[in-house]
């Protein structure tokens, strides 16, 4: 398998950086997880914005232009064996002697790899999954997609020690947003979701499901969703690059809805996998 570091491509187990990059010392970086069907990116565009916002937020220069970056994905995708990839993307602030406050004039360090997406299986899109709640007693900066991911990893493994596939947050008594993947409610018919803000991370596939409900004019509201709203929703979904959308069916043990996916979920699924094989979301923000 082919990777990316610091302008080579070279095999997997050839790339190595050094112990004192301070995304190893202090997950001083961002990420990004880009789905590509059919060796095509979806919504390309959208990962370069969020990309180029995180590294702002931490004051790292990005390295490369919209278009250098989209030469190098492209370069990585076309170098694998298999179409449908999940491409990881790390840029942190670089090597240097190790000390909290920023080193000057250091270069960062920026590593792609490429593996096989895997997405829900045909029974989880059928049954839909379990999830469990739990406090969000991360950072105020989740809108950040940093590497600095201990937090979300503890909040995950609470699903993994339940037998689940999310945890679902809430903060203050409100939803956020799941360990690794956006949240939406449907209550009477209309599809809820929080406002972006600096509690929960913008998600590229929500937005995609934000615009497919607005083409298909199905009622979309951003807005406060409190535990009591969650717990009596009609319909629960989680989406991220990986898993699409999905249907959460059952939540602390207790059905969500009728306890099986619904009617707009099923609605929104369709539409979703139109979309992702349409060769020119390729280039939507």
């Amino acid at each position: 398998m082919t990777c990316y570091l610091n302008g080579e491509f070279l095999p997997l187990e050839d790339a190595k950086i050094p112990v004192l990059d301070r995304g190893f010392l202090f997950g001083d970086g961002v990420y990004e997880v880009i789905p590509v069907y059919d060796r095509e990116p979806l919504r390309l565009e959208g990962h370069w914005a969020r990309l180029a916002r995180s590294l702002g937020e931490l004051r790292i220069d990005n390295p490369h232009t919209d278009a250098e970056w989209t030469a190098l994905f492209r370069e990585l995708v076309a170098r694998q064996s298999f179409g449908d990839q999940s491409v990881y993307l790390q840029v942190t602030r670089g090597v240097a002697k190790r000390d909290h406050a920023f080193p000057k004039d250091v270069r960062p360090t920026v590593f792609m790899m490429s593996n096989p997406l895997s997405t829900p299986t045909a029974t989880q899109v059928e049954q839909g999954v379990s999830a469990v709640t739990a406090t969000d007693n991360r950072w105020y900066r989740c809108d950040v997609k940093s590497t600095a991911l201990l937090a979300n990893v503890l909040l995950r493994q609470i699903a993994v020690d339940h037998g689940a596939a999310e945890t679902v947050l809430l903060r203050n008594g409100f939803l956020t947003e799941g360990s690794a993947s956006n949240v939406f409610a449907v209550k009477d018919g209309t599809i809820l979701t929080p406002a972006k803000s600096h509690l929960l991370l913008p998600g590229v596939t929500s937005d995609l499901i934000v615009d497919l409900a607005a083409g298909a004019h199905l009622p979309l509201q951003f807005c406060d969703v409190p535990e009591t709203l969650l717990r009596s929703a009609d319909e629960l979904w989680l989406t991220s690059a990986s898993r699409e959308v999905l249907a959460i069916t059952t939540l602390d043990g207790r059905p969500v809805g009728n306890g099986v996916p619904g009617p707009i979920f099923r609605r929104m699924h369709g539409l979703f996998q139109a979309a992702k094989r349409r060769p020119l979301n390729a280039a939507a923000a």
